[in-house]
């Protein structure tokens, strides 16, 4: 199929991006990398009459990184992020979950601005948002105003952006010490969207974030999982498969779709904390351990 008309506009400043949003309102859409919304544009699930380009936009690219908190530009890409000592270093658990995100054409094309501002609740990026914490920056009309992952992921493809408002940064807490994660995912096939994911950072004070992707409406988190595996985690084993289960059971509300039904992605989940318990354990035994 082809996209139904519409018209472009590939601004060179953030205000007149802004300008162009508010003056088109909910017909206007963001083109950053393009490798979600032009597949959906041309099957007509989406149909805007204007596209707003941002790609020349110059201060929403760039990554810095101070003690504290990485820094990233909306527009920074994906293969950006997967090849750059400074996020492998600094948020390790960024370049774990990376190579998972669909395949190399892709990850050159598409920004990490774009899959968090899409909220897809099977993508990678907003389930490693939510376990580490990040912070998004989004500039509007009154300024720019930093919102928490827990708090922008409103649901399916729902996010705390408003008309008019652009995504402009994220900031990363830099990895402490002490500190462990684990990224894996369950697919039919490689660079499929995952049946179920998990993205988890375990603290030197033994403190668990579990966030999962595919299992819900948005990245989730796990309170009653994190529980029991830090538990787990202190007494160096993995807990009953049952538990597990049933813990997750409480936290998460997976879909049944073509793919999986709702007890098999719960199934998928447990499976998904107990390698993260197992690879931190081997990890810890292991005479020269490293941040991941």
């Amino acid at each position: 199929m082809k996209p139904a008309a519409f018209s472009y506009l590939r601004p060179s400043s953030l205000d007149a991006a802004r300008e162009a949003l508010l003056r088109h309102g909910p017909e206007a859409r963001i083109l950053a990398g393009g490798q979600s919304l032009m597949p959906m544009m041309a099957l007509r699930v989406a149909q805007p009459t204007l596209l707003v380009d941002i790609g020349r936009i110059a201060e929403l690219r760039g990554l810095t990184c101070d003690e504290r908190v990485l820094r990233a530009g909306a527009l920074t890409r994906h293969a950006e992020l997967l090849s750059s000592p400074l996020v492998y270093a600094s948020v390790p658990l960024l370049s774990l979950a990376l190579p998972h995100v669909a395949h190399a054409a892709i990850r050159n094309r598409g920004t990490l601005g774009g899959s968090l501002a899409l909220a897809d609740p099977a993508a990678e990026l907003p389930a490693c948002a939510l376990a580490l914490d990040a912070v998004m920056h989004i500039t509007g009309s009154l300024g720019v105003r930093a919102v928490p992952a827990a708090e922008f992921f409103q649901g399916l493809y729902s996010t705390a952006v408003s008309d008019g408002e652009i995504l402009t940064a994220v900031e990363f807490p830099v990895s402490s010490a002490g500190e462990q994660v684990f990224f894996d995912e369950i697919s039919r096939r490689r660079g499929d969207y995952a049946m179920a994911g998990l993205a988890a950072v375990a603290r030197a004070d033994h403190t668990l974030r579990l966030s999962f992707l595919g299992c819900g409406d948005r990245p989730m988190r796990a309170p009653h999982a994190e529980a029991l595996a830090a538990d787990a985690r202190r007494s160096m084993r993995v807990p009953d498969r049952a538990r597990l289960k049933a813990a997750l059971a409480a936290d998460l509300d997976p879909p049944s779709d073509l793919q999986a039904s709702a007890d098999t992605r719960l199934h998928l989940a447990a499976v998904l904390v107990e390698r993260a318990l197992q690879s931190w354990s081997a990890r810890s035994n292991a005479p020269h351990q490293d941040i991941v």
